[in-house]
């Protein structure tokens, strides 16, 4: 059902119920233990069974596919965006959807995945599949604090909102509510390992250790599992062993407890949503530089996350990350003290460093026009009038400026929504100008749009 490979297996569909017979005189089993958390748990018997709902396990019912948390007042966008589509297509396309891309279809993505949408007419798929395919693309682009609206909004007791709530927290840092979610809820079904966690979390470390030795004498927990959990509980055990094997694909939970056991696994080689445990305070400043550019590229943090971070302290070395940020404190003293000759150096070094980061829209967005304001010549001015047409300011800056060269020229007229003739032989403008110009849509997309499918035709 899902596209993300990582998730926890923090929840597991319930066993079936063990039919015993009834007591001497009909009386009802006793109860057979006690359930996790404390939460009593009975066997029933053939006479008390319940009456069965069969449902698919990431169907959440009627309208949950509705569920957002942008109005289309906000977004623009209109309340019956998939009409007739098939919800299959839909979430199908969706899941197409590259998580890195142009800054711009960045953002209309994430605001039509976060948009109050009517559920896709057509038939195909179940009632909740474009919301779980919505959640799961904000996953992988690494955007957690958005998915985990999302899923603070569905029916807390579906196993499949739970399991991507649950690693949404544990990555954040903020498991906390969850644990006390799933020990108040058995009917999740949480599993030992998630289980263990919260308890040891809750600070009762001998229950944690009794489950630990039970799952593992029932076969439940297996022998990675049990050698980890093992660490976590009881680290003095194990201070003259060797590090454990690192997994090559660890879930949230797994990383969580390698972190706790003094093995923290690097997040550099991870899914992109890993990268915000770097983002936690008590992570060193360069780990967390380098997760907020990650998370920059497809938009998962904002403009000035990723400049406070560039802006918190002096850079401690050179070379690498250092650089990009030795760079942009040079372009912020030269604005505070309006030093051109030195702004102008400062911009071109900064410009290069975060090019070859891919970060320079969201620093763009920041510094833009404050850099257009100084005036400055050449190349500098260049790159200034660049990162000030890439701003939210961009119509205005284009307003005030007067490049002289044809390829400025053109992007200018474009961001005020005209379009000039580009300079000869430049064939990249050209393309653009070309693109603009055009009367209507490709030819392959009318079609959606008079089949009532005006989300697919833009996705």
């Amino acid at each position: 059902m899902s596209a993300i490979d990582w998730l926890s297996d923090s929840v597991a569909a319930p066993a079936p119920p063990v039919i015993v017979p009834l007591g001497p005189g009909g009386d009802e089993p006793p109860l057979v233990g006690e359930g996790a958390f404390g939460a009593e748990t009975w066997t029933p018997t053939l006479g008390a069974l319940p009456a069965v709902t069969v449902a698919p396990l990431d169907s959440l019912g009627t309208g949950v596919d509705s569920i957002g948390i942008l109005a289309p007042a906000i977004t623009g966008l209109p309340a019956g965006l998939w009409g007739a589509a098939s919800p299959t297509d839909v979430a199908r396309r969706i899941r197409a959807e590259r998580p890195e891309m142009l800054p711009a279809l960045q953002a209309l993505l994430q605001t039509i995945l976060l948009a109050e949408l009517d559920p896709p007419r057509g038939a195909g798929g179940n009632e909740s599949a474009v919301f779980f395919a919505r959640v799961d693309k904000l996953l992988e682009m690494g955007a957690l604090e958005p998915a985990n609206a999302l899923l603070e909004r569905a029916p807390a007791d579906n196993t499949e909102v739970f399991r991507r709530h649950f690693d949404v927290a544990l990555l954040l840092g903020e498991e906390q509510p969850l644990c006390e979610k799933l020990s108040q809820s058995p009917q999740l079904s949480p599993t030992y390992q998630a289980r263990i966690f919260c308890l040891a979390r809750a600070g009762d470390w001998s229950g944690a250790s009794l489950l630990l030795g039970t799952g593992t004498a029932l076969g439940l927990i297996g022998e990675a599992d049990a050698d980890l959990f093992a660490r976590f509980l009881d680290p003095d055990l194990f201070e003259d062993q060797p590090p454990l094997e690192v997994p090559l694909q660890p879930t949230p939970l797994t990383f969580r407890m390698y972190e706790a056991i003094g093995q923290a696994i690097p997040t550099q080689g991870l899914p992109l949503a890993f990268a915000h445990s770097d983002l936690r305070p008590n992570i060193g400043w360069k780990a967390r530089i380098e997760a907020g550019e990650r998370l920059a590229r497809t938009g998962a943090v904002t403009d000035n996350q990723l400049y406070g971070l560039y802006s918190e302290r002096q850079p401690a070395a050179s070379g690498g990350v250092w650089d990009r940020v030795a760079a942009l404190q040079s372009v912020e003293a030269a604005l505070e003290t309006g030093a051109t000759d030195k702004a102008a150096a400062a911009v071109e070094r900064l410009w290069g460093e975060l090019s070859a980061a891919r970060v320079e829209v969201p620093i763009s967005r920041v510094l833009g026009p404050d850099l257009a304001r100084l005036g400055l010549d050449g190349e500098a001015g260049r790159i200034a009038l660049h990162m000030a047409l890439l701003s939210d300011d961009y119509e205005a800056q284009a307003v005030a400026a007067a490049p002289d060269d044809p390829r400025d020229a053109l992007l200018t007229a474009i961001a005020r929504g005209l379009v000039a003739a580009p300079a000869p032989g430049d064939e990249a403008a050209r393309s653009v100008v070309e693109g603009f110009a055009a009367a209507g849509p490709p030819a392959r997309l009318p079609a959606l749009v008079e089949e009532d499918r005006l989300g697919e035709a833009i996705l």
